[in-house]
C-alpha cells in the first residue's frame, strides 16, 4: 500500500497528542518542574518557600499550673485538673492560640503533643495549619508552639494554705458570740468593724455558730478589738492562754491567747419583762421595759412612766434577763388617732418623747374585724393619725414566761407596745439622709465583711438594717 502524499505546504507528520492528564500539566515559574496548574503558577514547594502561613501565629505562650491539684488555669478564675499528655491538657493549650490563628483566618487541621521532660517546664504543641493563601489555593504547614509552665495556687489551694499558715501563724483569736435568735447585732458589729477598720490587722476571719472569730498576729491587735467591740456592744470578756514553746536557754515562753466575747442577748427594740428583783433594784422601774439604745451599755426605757435606765454589762450579770419578745415577732399597726399629754414630753438620750395616748388597729385585721386598741406611747412626736407603726402585740401573744403570767394576774398589761414608726419606701424619691455621709457606701457597709451565714429569715433584717442606717 503506497504512502499517502504529504498535505499541501510542506507540513510534516505529527505524532498523536498524549493523553488528557499530561494535557493539563504546566510548569512551574521558579523551578521549572512539571505540576498540576493553579492561579500562582507555582508548584508547592517553591509556593512554601515564598509564602509562610505561620507568620502571626505565636511561637511562645505561657500557662498556669497550681501543684497541689494538677490543674490549669482557664481564663478569667476557673481551672481544669488535667494529666500530662491528656485531652484536658491538650484542651487547655488550644485554647491559648486558637483566637489568634482565627484572627489570620487560618485553622488548625491537626494538633499533638510533643513529649517533653516535666522538670522542664516546657509544654510543646504541634499544630498542622492550614490556610488558603491565594484564589482556591490553600497549604498546610506545621507549627510547634512551646508553653512555659508558671506555678501558682489554684483559689481553694490558696486558702488551704493560708488556712493553714494561719493556725501556725496567729498568736490571739478573738471570739465573738451573742446567745440570740437572730443576727441582728452581729450585723450591726460586722458594719461597724468595716466602718471604723478595727478589723484590717485581722489574718484571718471565719464564721462560726451564733459569732464570728478574728485572729490576729498580735496580742496588742486582739486586744484592741476586744475594746472596740465593748464599746459597741455590752459584752462579758474572758480571756485563757495556752503555752506553745518554751526554750530553756533564753528562758522565753509563746502562749496562744484567746478572748472570749459575749454580747448581751438584749437588742436595741426588744421587749423585756424585768424580774421583780431586777424592778426593784431599779428603783421601782416597770416591768416591760423598751430597749430604746444600745452602746456600751443598755437603755431600757419605761413607756407608762417614760422613765430611763441605763445599765452596764457588770449591772446585768446581776440579773441577766432575757428578752420577752424580739424584732422578728413586730406587728404592723395603722395609727387611728393621736391624743397628746403635754406633761410627758421628755428628752431621753438626746431624743424627744412625748408620752401619748393612740389608738391602734392591727393592719392584718383590717376587713376582718373592728378591733381597735387605746395604748400609751412615746412616739407622741413622730406618729399621726394614717401613719403606720411597728410594735408588739400583746394581746394574742404567746408567752412561757412564768413571771408575766404572775404579774398579768395583778396587774394590767397593755394590749400592744409600739416601738417605732414605720416609713413608706418610696423607690423613685431617695430618702433622706442618703447623702448625709457621701464618703460611707451604705451597702457595702451592711454587707461588712461577709463572714456571717445569713438565712432567709436573716435577710429581711439585713434589710431592716440597711434602712436605720439610711434613716
Amino acid at each position: 500500500m503506497l504512502p499517502s502524499p504529504p498535505p499541501p505546504g510542506g507540513a510534516m507528520f505529527l505524532p498523536p497528542q498524549p493523553p488528557s492528564s499530561t494535557a493539563c500539566t504546566s510548569i512551574c515559574c521558579t523551578c521549572g518542574v512539571a505540576m498540576p496548574p493553579n492561579a500562582a503558577n507555582t508548584c508547592a514547594r517553591c509556593l512554601r518557600a515564598r509564602v509562610d502561613i505561620t507568620e502571626g501565629v505565636p511561637r511562645h505562650a505561657a500557662v498556669v499550673y497550681c501543684p497541689a491539684c494538677s490543674s490549669y488555669l482557664q481564663p478569667p478564675r476557673s481551672w481544669l485538673r488535667a494529666a500530662p499528655e491528656s485531652p484536658e491538657l491538650m484542651q487547655v493549650l488550644l485554647r491559648r492560640v486558637v483566637r489568634q490563628i482565627a484572627r489570620l483566618g487560618a485553622a488548625i487541621a491537626a494538633a499533638e503533643l510533643v513529649f517533653t521532660e516535666p522538670h522542664s517546664k516546657r509544654l510543646k504543641l504541634r499544630l498542622r495549619i492550614r490556610r488558603e493563601v491565594l484564589r482556591c489555593v490553600t497549604m498546610e504547614q506545621t507549627h510547634v508552639v512551646e508553653f512555659t509552665v508558671h506555678d501558682r495556687l489554684c483559689d481553694a489551694c490558696g486558702r488551704a494554705q493560708q488556712a493553714d499558715a494561719a493556725d501556725h501563724q496567729w498568736s490571739a483569736v478573738v471570739q465573738v458570740r451573742q446567745r440570740a435568735s437572730h443576727r441582728r447585732t452581729l450585723l450591726h458589729l460586722e458594719q461597724q468593724l468595716v466602718r471604723h477598720g478595727a478589723a484590717d490587722t485581722a489574718i484571718r476571719v471565719d464564721g462560726s455558730a451564733g459569732g464570728i472569730d478574728l485572729y490576729f498576729a498580735s496580742r496588742s491587735h486582739a486586744a484592741r478589738l476586744v475594746e472596740f467591740v465593748s464599746s459597741v456592744a455590752p459584752a462579758r470578756v474572758g480571756t485563757a492562754k495556752q503555752l506553745v514553746s518554751h526554750d530553756t536557754k533564753s528562758n522565753s515562753y509563746g502562749f496562744k491567747h484567746t478572748f472570749s466575747v459575749e454580747l448581751c442577748p438584749v437588742c436595741r427594740d426588744d421587749l423585756v419583762f424585768l424580774p421583780k428583783e431586777a424592778s426593784r433594784a431599779l428603783g421601782g422601774l416597770g416591768a416591760l421595759v423598751l430597749c430604746i439604745k444600745v452602746t456600751s451599755s443598755l437603755a431600757l426605757l419605761d413607756t407608762n412612766t417614760m422613765r430611763v435606765v441605763v445599765l452596764g454589762i457588770k449591772e446585768y450579770d446581776r440579773y441577766k434577763f432575757e428578752p420577752l419578745l424580739t424584732s422578728r415577732q413586730l406587728a404592723e399597726y395603722v395609727v387611728l388617732d393621736v391624743e397628746h399629754d403635754p406633761s410627758g414630753d421628755v428628752t431621753v438620750l438626746g431624743s424627744p418623747y412625748m408620752m401619748s395616748w393612740a389608738q391602734v388597729a392591727r393592719v392584718s385585721d383590717l376587713g376582718k374585724n373592728d378591733t381597735v386598741f387605746t395604748v400609751k406611747t412615746h412616739l407622741g412626736y413622730q406618729l399621726k393619725p394614717g401613719d403606720h407603726a411597728l410594735g408588739y402585740d400583746l394581746y394574742s401573744a404567746n408567752s412561757n414566761n412564768d413571771d408575766l403570767e404572775k404579774y398579768g394576774q395583778s396587774h394590767r398589761l397593755p394590749d400592744a407596745v409600739l416601738v417605732k414608726k414605720r416609713y413608706k419606701k418610696c423607690a423613685d424619691k431617695p430618702q433622706e439622709g442618703s447623702e448625709r455621709d457621701g464618703s460611707v457606701d451604705i451597702e457595702e457597709i451592711a454587707m461588712g465583711i461577709g463572714c456571717i451565714d445569713l438565712n432567709p429569715s436573716d435577710e429581711k433584717e439585713l434589710d431592716e438594717l440597711l434602712e436605720d442606717l439610711t434613716l
